[in-house]
Parts: C-alpha cells; sequence; structure tokens
C-alpha cells in the first residue's frame, strides 16, 4: 500500500462546524468498516448515509471529504493487489463493482442460472418487455399476438420482470418493465447498453 493510505487527514474548521470533523481523523483505520458497509449493500450508498454511519460509529463528526478519500485508498489497495472488483461513483452513490473484463464470464453465470429452462415464449415476452418498456400487457399481447398473462408471471417469479405503474388510460392497466437482476443477468449497466434485438436474441438462445 502507498504512503497516502496511512496518513491521516485534518480539515479546518468552516462555518459549518458540525460538518466538519472535530479533531483529526486516520482514514486508514475507516477502511474496512467502509468496505463492510459497501459488501453488506445491495444498492449504491449515497456518501451522506455513510457520513451518517462513520459519525455515529466514531461518535464524532465527519465530513464527505473523507468518504471520497478513503474510496480512492480502498481503490488504490484493489489496483495494487489486482483485485476483481473496484468501487464506482452509480445512481448518485457508492457501490463494489466487477472490474469490466470479467463482465463476460459474470454475465455467463447469471444467464445460465436466470434462463434455465424458460421457454422460447418467455425469452420472446422478456424480449419486448425490454424494448418496449413500460409496456402493459394489452400491448404486449398485440405484439406477440397469444396471451402473455402465465409467461409474465413466470419472467416475475425469475425476477426478470416488474410492474413498475399503471398506465394513464381507461382501467389505468398495470405497466410492465425490466428489473435489476435483467441488467445483471445480461452483464448490462442500464437498460440504454442493450444490444440491437437481434443480438439479444441470440444471447438468450445460446442461454437455452
Amino acid at each position: 500500500m502507498s504512503s497516502q493510505a496511512t496518513q491521516a487527514v485534518h480539515t479546518e474548521p468552516e462555518n459549518n462546524a458540525a460538518n466538519e470533523p472535530i479533531e483529526d481523523i486516520d482514514i486508514n483505520s475507516l477502511l474496512p468498516g467502509i468496505e463492510a458497509m459497501l459488501v453488506s449493500s445491495d444498492r449504491p450508498l449515497k456518501a451522506s448515509a455513510l457520513v451518517d454511519a462513520i459519525s455515529v460509529h466514531l461518535d464524532r463528526p465527519i465530513n464527505s471529504k473523507i468518504i471520497a478519500q478513503a474510496m480512492a485508498m480502498l481503490n488504490e489497495q484493489y489496483d495494487e493487489h489486482n483485485r476483481a472488483f473496484r468501487i464506482e461513483e452509480i445512481s448518485g452513490g457508492y457501490r463494489l463493482m466487477t472490474r469490466p473484463e470479467h463482465a463476460p464470464i459474470v454475465a455467463a453465470m447469471h444467464r445460465s442460472r436466470a434462463t434455465t429452462r424458460l421457454s422460447k415464449p418467455a425469452l420472446e415476452t422478456l424480449s419486448i418487455i425490454a424494448y418496449r418498456q413500460p409496456i402493459t400487457r394489452a400491448e404486449l399481447e398485440a405484439i406477440r399476438g397469444v396471451a402473455a398473462g402465465e409467461v409474465v408471471r413466470t419472467l416475475m417469479d425469475r425476477r426478470l420482470v416488474k410492474i413498475t405503474g399503471r398506465a394513464e388510460e381507461l382501467g389505468r392497466p398495470m405497466l410492465y418493465g425490466t428489473t435489476r437482476q435483467f441488467l445483471d443477468t445480461f452483464g448490462l449497466a442500464s437498460v440504454k447498453d442493450l444490444p440491437k434485438p437481434e443480438e439479444l436474441a441470440d444471447q438468450m438462445e445460446q442461454s437455452t
């Protein structure tokens, strides 16, 4: 580990003293706890949540600058030891993410687990929902030409599809969209990264 990882940081008091450290903070001593919080969370952790948790733990206030430096120090350790993951800032928070070079093998594992025994109609339905979301069941059935209720329930049981709201039309039918599990399964950061429809269909066929 570089010498930066053992330095303590002192922040001079400002007007809003409650948000500033009241004395020297040994950032290195905070790293295991911060890493534990990241590992235990299934969603990005906002800096404010980390600040609150550490301030309570230390019984003294810290600020977000300390959190940012701690993240940089952890990533430095991960780089030095060639770890398969690092901390990224996404969705307004921090999250442990596997490195891009490992995405193919991780995606293959999730595809194998999530799409096992999915029928061709289920895969077709999932593809339509992915590209047309949010979509009502009536719209889905109009595209496929067959009833889709049972197939949609199967996809929801697999946590690949979820209800995202209700349409602003007569009867206010439910709207369906894909889930975080769907993104993880196909190695996507967001639906904006969806491949062309024919490419997604090929991926789905290969995983069955």
